[in-house]
């Protein structure tokens, strides 16, 4: 039996080779790979095998990792000492932070092009301080090639619920799970 990694590894392989056509819309050049959340650290120490898919396709791989991106932006912020003397005070700064994070990674989006697979890991973290739905959004038109959103939760249908914990969102994504036909 393949482990869940192996299994999303095997299929992201396959849906990698696939010819990509370049009339597609913005929704549809996102990709989410599933997993269960305590296979986030599986999933990372495993990147480079999705890397190497890709690349052994002779698509581009640019990693974006937004993991420490919320601590970063708080500890620069004019206001950090007053938000740390009062956390309550945190919840009013979603949208500057969602805001700044869609430009952080747009920025990095900047000359990606039509061939690359642009990975973007971490978006667990966003839980309780940002929306993985709204920066994947914010974000989806700016991609050249393919947006692959490494996603710790699940799907039921096109509802997406990002570490199992919220009301999912629908989204018409395509998604990559692992399965129980895998050999």
């Amino acid at each position: 039996v393949r482990s869940t990694v192996d299994q999303l590894v095997s299929r992201y392989a396959r849906r990698v080779q696939l010819p990509w056509t370049g009339v597609v819309s913005a929704d549809e050049r996102v990709w989410i790979l599933i997993y269960p959340p305590k296979d986030e650290r599986r999933i990372r120490a495993r990147l480079e095998a999705f890397e190497l898919a890709s690349t052994e396709t002779g698509h581009k791989w640019l990693e974006i990792d937004v993991t420490d991106a919320y601590a970063r932006w708080l500890g620069d912020h004019e206001f950090a000492e007053q938000y740390f003397q009062k956390p309550s005070l945190l919840p009013s700064t979603q949208q500057e932070f969602a805001e700044h994070l869609r430009d952080e990674v747009e920025e990095q989006l900047l000359g990606a092009a039509d061939d690359t697979v642009a990975a973007l890991v971490g978006v667990g973290s966003l839980f309780g301080v940002g929306s993985a739905s709204q920066l994947i959004r914010s974000v989806q038109a700016q991609v050249a090639g393919r947006l692959l959103v490494f996603f710790p939760g699940h799907r039921e249908g096109n509802n997406y619920r990002l570490l199992d914990a919220r009301d999912g969102w629908n989204y018409l994504a395509l998604p990559i799970e692992a399965g129980e036909d895998e050999e």
